[in-house]
């Protein structure tokens, strides 16, 4: 637990310390069970140590300075404590606090914080507590609390010199009996080490995506699917920054979710959480490191807003705000929320605090209070969601990583918006030759597969994502079942037009619903050149990679698959019935009327309300369906209370039909599919044939 020690410099009220706080030092301690954990600690008042009760609980408190300012504030705070015997008072919405400096350390490396909780009070029998403050603060007397007003303690404090050339903010050690007392102990025992996380790590955190930035923005799109959302919004726009004094752009990810609560928007930008204990297969985050590794890789800087039904939070992951210091900081300012009405939620922080977190915010970003006003208007009266905008956007050269194009309002697929990775690079893969394989470099190709079975709306650069599942689009689909590590899987393997054409196949290897691996080869598809060629399958492969201990073989980027036994059998499963689907469909090579086409065993298309997939007539031309098409309109008249179709398993279904052919030309057409062609003629310059 992190808290944040703060006073003022002159303490005459409440209001000035809220007008001109200064900070003194983060501090770490190891009573966390102790009911006195507040993130900020405002110190409001000094009283005599006298003063101060006795048979109060007490704990150890070590610092965990950010920068050079910060060490020299926490000796200067103990060395004033300690010159002019006083305490430092402290209230909180759970007790109260009196900070004293230990008399048994004079390099002030720990100070002592005693704490009177309002569920207890002092009648509680602490004599073992007592025996334990009188020997680290001789001369205590019990005596009635008093506050004893000192307006000019800062200043005194604050003329002190004191050597700050020691470094204890990487010291936060503290030794506890074995029966975990919350009497303080002394520092000649065991002692359990900490750490601190310097800035730079937050650089590396976004190496995690460094080989592919499409890794990035998938972490925030698991995010939104995990929180229920319909809607998800992605677009890069132009932003003026007084900062730099000119335009620059930001990545805008915008869902509908249910929003963060402060608890969960602090372990979303904590480093690293407990894992769940259940494994969801619906749920998709599990490691705790998406947002940051995602953030860190797009840009420098990310902002954070996000709104529940009670709440409304603002968290700021910023590499500017923490160049120079030692210890990575997070201003955050938690609202409460009823309806429309907000003020700062004082269960989490005090209003000061809250107000250092949002200057620190709008110093170091584009953001200043009409703008956050201007993108919490999106939230609608009683919306819920996330929104995250990054930038100081990851470079290529001289321009960025990231190539955007805005869409045009009603036009074709082809005047869609989309978001490209400026370099067209295809991503290495065992025994592939085509680089046109658009899912690696056009983000709107990618989310069109990311999801086994899609429902959430994705629009890119403005335009909606038409998802498009693999199984529901091939051609001679066949569905096989099996057992690896006697777990059921189901591999559906087809034909895909678009694929043959780009040259591309493979298998789509699914976990927990969203694509891990796209265009895997396994078996003869390694080596046998254009003869797999348009051959695609897909599988789930959950069971078979979540392990029955917890274990999960999915790397932490979500990106690949961890060498294991597991995933070894999987790709000998995967190779058989692959070999055995191009041994018993591919057709002999010949020439064939119009050249061979694969048309989908069947035709879909997705209601835009209730997101079910419809099955369309063969006869029916899906090219005259509207970009948004819902239950009730041709060719099906239906409602969205009906149930949608499956593939029955277990069964191969060939088309007959091409496309572009229809059974009425079949039947006037006495010629057979197959036909064979007179050789074309040379034709040469200026001679008739």
């Amino acid at each position: 637990m992190w808290w944040r020690w703060s006073s003022t410099r002159q303490i005459t009220s409440a209001q000035k310390m809220a007008d001109d706080p200064r900070q003194i030092s983060m501090v770490v301690c190891m009573e966390l069970d102790c009911g006195m954990s507040p993130r900020t600690c405002d110190i409001t008042n000094y009283v005599k140590e006298e003063q101060v009760p006795l048979g109060l609980h007490c704990f150890n408190i070590y610092p965990a300075c950010e920068d050079k300012r910060q060490r020299s504030e926490w000796q200067k705070f103990l060395h004033f404590l300690k010159q002019y015997r006083k305490a430092a008072f402290a209230s909180t919405e759970n007790g109260q606090m009196y900070i004293l400096p230990s008399r048994q350390d004079g390099e002030y490396s720990y100070a002592v914080v005693q704490y009177l909780t309002h569920d207890h009070g002092v009648t509680r029998s602490q004599s073992h507590v007592k025996s334990d403050i009188k020997n680290e603060n001789d001369g205590i007397q019990v005596e009635p609390l008093k506050r004893d007003l000192e307006d000019n303690c800062m200043d005194e404090l604050a003329n002190h010199k004191i050597d700050s050339s020691r470094c204890y903010s990487k010291e936060m050690l503290k030794s506890r009996g074995e029966t975990h007392s919350r009497s303080t102990t002394s520092l000649t025992g065991p002692r359990k080490n900490y750490v601190c996380i310097h800035p730079s790590y937050l650089k590396t955190l976004g190496q995690s995506h460094s080989d592919w930035i499409f890794g990035a923005i998938a972490e925030f799109v698991d995010n939104s699917r995990d929180a229920k959302a319909t809607m998800l919004d992605i677009s890069i726009d132009m932003i003026y920054s007084r900062l730099v004094d000119k335009e620059i752009p930001m990545l805008a990810i915008v869902d509908d979710g249910h929003g963060m609560s402060h608890e969960e928007l602090m372990k979303m930008v904590s480093f690293g959480r407990k894992q769940p204990d259940t494994n969801d297969p619906n749920y998709i985050g599990r490691y705790g490191v998406g947002f940051k590794t995602g953030a860190m890789r797009l840009g420098r800087d990310a902002l954070v807003l996000t709104q529940t039904t009670n709440s409304r939070s603002i968290a700021f992951l910023s590499q500017s705000l923490n160049e120079g210091n030692d210890n990575v900081e997070i201003p955050i300012v938690t609202y409460s929320r009823k309806g429309q009405f907000m003020e700062y939620d004082r269960n989490f922080q005090t209003e000061a605090s809250s107000k250092i977190n949002l200057k620190a915010i709008m110093d170091f970003s584009p953001f200043d209070k009409y703008l956050i006003g201007e993108k919490a208007g999106l939230f609608q009266r009683e919306g819920t969601g996330t929104q995250i905008y990054i930038w100081n956007l990851d470079e290529w050269g001289s321009t960025y990583s990231l190539e955007w194009v805005d869409g045009v309002n009603g036009g074709s697929s082809f005047y869609q918006g989309d978001i490209y990775i400026r370099s067209r690079r295809a991503r290495s893969r065992l025994g592939q030759m085509t680089q046109q394989v658009p899912l690696d470099y056009s983000l709107r190709s990618y989310l069109e597969v990311i999801f086994l079975d899609p429902r959430m709306k994705i629009r890119v650069q403005g335009s909606l994502v038409k998802s498009r599942p693999l199984a529901k689009f091939l051609h001679k689909t066949s569905i096989e079942n099996g057992l690896v590590l006697e777990k059921p899987v189901q591999l559906i393997l087809g034909h895909s037009q678009l694929d043959l054409e780009q040259g591309n196949c493979g298998i789509f290897l699914y976990w927990h619903g969203r694509l891990i691996e796209a265009y895997k080869r396994v078996g003869s598809m390694i080596h046998n050149g254009e003869k797999s060629h348009g051959i695609v399958g897909v599988i789930d492969v959950t069971n078979v990679m979540d392990d029955d201990s917890g274990r999960v073989w999915v790397h932490n980027n979500k990106q690949g698959f961890v060498d294991c036994e597991p995933y070894a059998l999987l790709e000998d499963w995967l190779s058989k019935k692959a070999d055995e689907y191009v041994d018993n469909t591919i057709d002999k090579v010949n020439v064939k009327k119009g050249g061979a086409r694969y048309k989908p065993d069947l035709q879909w298309v997705q209601c835009n309300k209730c997101r079910k997939w419809r099955v369309l007539h063969p006869d029916f031309d899906s090219n005259t369906l509207p970009v948004d098409w819902f239950c009730y309109m041709k060719p099906v008249y239906g409602k969205c209370e009906m149930p949608e179709e499956k593939l029955e398993s277990g069964v191969i279904t060939i088309s007959s039909q091409r496309t572009g052919y229809s059974y009425k030309e079949k039947e006037k057409s006495p010629r057979s599919e197959t036909e064979e062609l007179p050789p074309l003629k040379r034709l040469r310059r200026g001679v008739k044939s």
